[in-house]
């Protein structure tokens, strides 16, 4: 901006010296000319006055020469200028200053030549004779005559061109001055135009920068304050704009980031320029690794760099399933979509990654749990239609047989009753819909009622129980769902331990913090172990799956439905607690189940 201010203040000096200089020039000429008509005026009268006094002898002789020579220098002397007296044919008749005879002829001269063509003649020229730059006028004696002889008179210049050279030195001197003063204030006017133009500048870098905050400081309301008024609506347009892209990029931000699927951006060029927080974790990479590189660089698997391949291809929606091995084994539903940013512009892909992994897990137990359902339906209604077929056909006359046959039915339609009952709280269960009507309960008296429940049918196999309850242990939770996840346990420990063996139960605290206090715990910690026939160890991740049995031969023989204990972990985690189960074949099974003493 400075080199700007400087080069307006060189424009503005040098239109005032041009302007003032041409002023100067023109005002000279104009001296000049003025001066120089003035003398001719006042040669042309003295000239006539010269012709209406002088005698005009004719002819060449020495008294002529003399005549004309005394002559012009007696007015010479008078007037103070150079008389010359000029025959019509251009011969020199006498001079004031030189000898007349020894003057070439004059005929062609500029001024005689005028003042023959128009009455008078004038011509500013350096004098062969004198060397002097002179101003000549000649007029001749008989207008009228074509022969008519010429006066003519010659003044120096030297006095005018010093008037002159006078002017130009006060012009010159003036023009100085004028140039310091125009300088000085064109500066001041080169800066009041400038400053603003400055303070715009700044604001325009500033918003180029990307501070859309910054503002001009209007003065003005002349253009440069429109420009300014025009940037500051402009800077409160980009910031609106700004802010509202910042708005938009953060919705986008927030969306993709919590969005279950992956969601990852290719070019066209293969370059991966979008990664959300859940494509991240399916493909094991940061953002930070992948984005700005190719494709072919993420070292993922062949599948996938083949679908994306042909996606860039192809330009056409691709869905596939491909089994994810890193950063663990997952099963992954690919939906590769073409993006264009114009009906015609090709702009890459967008590649959705949904796990489906869980999906998949749950159609297939839940066509396990069909089918499982069905296998258990089958067995009792066969048995209830080939038993209620037989008395049709008339086993109903002999009553023994009659007898056994309807405890046989009603065994069957019980043992249905309680598979559907099973079903239904399962299922209520695990759409988490049974409401928890929580309470404090007191451990100790709490397991010694559950267990009564159980001891009528240990007390028939010879079982005992044994119970070891700390006083004044108390846990928050529902004490009805409470006392099935024990009864089930308990139920299952009696169920599958063989005659005088024994079931117990044991509850007691758990300090997170590794201090032992009796009054301030966090979790309570239950374990019911048997002497039962146990669990192989290849079974243990599969027991709480629903109707899956160790032995089904024996499960069934003892009325179970293979859903208890799916129902007992579904109980515990609507409980925010864990179960975890401990057993060895023969020896016993240890269930554990660690609740928390408080529900936030």
């Amino acid at each position: 901006m400075n080199r700007f201010r400087v080069r307006l203040t060189l424009i503005i000096i040098g239109m005032i010296g041009l302007s003032v200089l041409t002023a100067g020039l023109f005002m000279a000429q104009t001296f000049r000319n003025n001066h120089l008509d003035a003398l001719q005026d006042n040669m042309l009268r003295e000239m006539k006055i010269m012709i209406a006094k002088m005698e005009w002898p004719t002819g060449n002789t020495q008294d002529v020469y003399t005549y004309f020579t005394e002559t012009a220098k007696m007015y010479h002397d008078i007037a103070g200028v150079r008389v010359t007296f000029i025959r019509g044919d251009g011969t020199v008749l006498g001079d004031s200053g030189y000898d007349a005879q020894l003057m070439e002829n004059h005929f062609n001269r500029e001024e005689i030549r005028e003042a023959r063509e128009d009455g008078i003649g004038r011509e500013i020229r350096r004098s062969d004779t004198t060397q002097v730059n002179s101003m000549y006028v000649a007029i001749p004696i008989d207008p009228g005559s074509p022969t008519s002889d010429y006066v003519r008179l010659a003044m120096s210049l030297q006095d005018v061109d010093e008037s002159v050279g006078e002017l130009w030195t006060v012009v010159l001197i003036g023009l100085v001055v004028l140039f310091i003063l125009a300088a000085l204030v064109s500066y001041r006017i080169a800066r009041g135009l400038t400053r603003p133009l400055e303070s715009i500048t700044r604001v325009a870098q500033r918003i180029k920068n990307m501070d859309y905050q910054a503002r001009v400081s209007v003065r003005k309301t002349d253009e440069i304050g429109e420009l300014a008024h025009a940037i500051n609506a402009m800077a409160d347009s980009l910031q609106g704009q700004m802010r509202q892209l910042k708005q938009n990029e953060t919705r986008l931000e927030s969306v993709l980031d919590n969005m279950i699927n992956g969601i990852v951006m290719i070019d066209r060029e293969g370059t991966i320029v979008l990664l959300n927080r859940m494509a991240e974790e399916v493909l094991g990479f940061s953002a930070r690794e992948l984005v700005g590189r190719h494709y072919a660089e993420a070292k993922q698997q062949y599948e996938l760099a083949q679908i994306i391949q042909e996606g860039l291809e192809e330009r056409e929606h691709i869905r596939e399933e491909i089994t994810f091995y890193y950063p663990d084994e997952r099963l992954l539903e690919i939906h590769l979509v073409p993006v264009f940013h114009t009906r015609e512009e090709f702009g890459g892909v967008l590649l959705v990654l949904r796990d489906v992994t869980e999906i998949r897990r749950l159609e297939r137990m839940r066509s396990e749990f069909v089918a499982n359902v069905s296998h258990e339906l089958k067995t009792p209604i066969a048995a209830v239609k080939g038993f209620a077929e037989t008395l049709l056909g008339g086993a109903v006359n002999d009553p023994a047989t009659a007898n056994s046959f309807l405890q046989i039915i009603f065994d069957e339609s019980e043992r249905l009753n309680r598979l559907i009952g099973d079903i239904l709280e399962l299922s209520k269960v695990e759409s988490r819909r049974v409401p928890l009507q929580l309470s404090p309960v007191e451990m100790s008296p709490f397991v010694a009622r559950t267990m009564e429940f159980i001891s009528s049918e240990a007390t028939r196999k010879h079982i005992s129980l044994e119970m070891s309850v700390e006083e004044g242990l108390y846990v928050e939770a529902d004490e009805d769902r409470l006392s099935q996840i024990l009864i089930n346990l308990l139920a299952n420990g009696v169920n599958y331990t063989p005659e005088g063996g024994k079931v117990s139960i044991t509850v007691e605290p758990v300090h997170k913090s590794g201090v032992k206090d009796h009054e301030n715990y966090d979790m309570i910690r239950i374990k019911i172990a048997d002497t039962g026939i146990g669990i192989p160890k290849k079974d243990l991740p599969r027991i709480f799956e629903r109707f899956y049995r160790v032995d089904k031969a024996r499960s069934r023989s003892s009325g179970g439905t293979g859903l208890g204990l799916s129902i007992v972990k579904h109980l515990v985690e609507l409980h925010k607690g864990t179960i975890v189960v401990d057993s060895s074949p023969g020896v016993g099974s240890t269930f554990t189940i660690e609740l928390p003493v408080l529900h936030s």
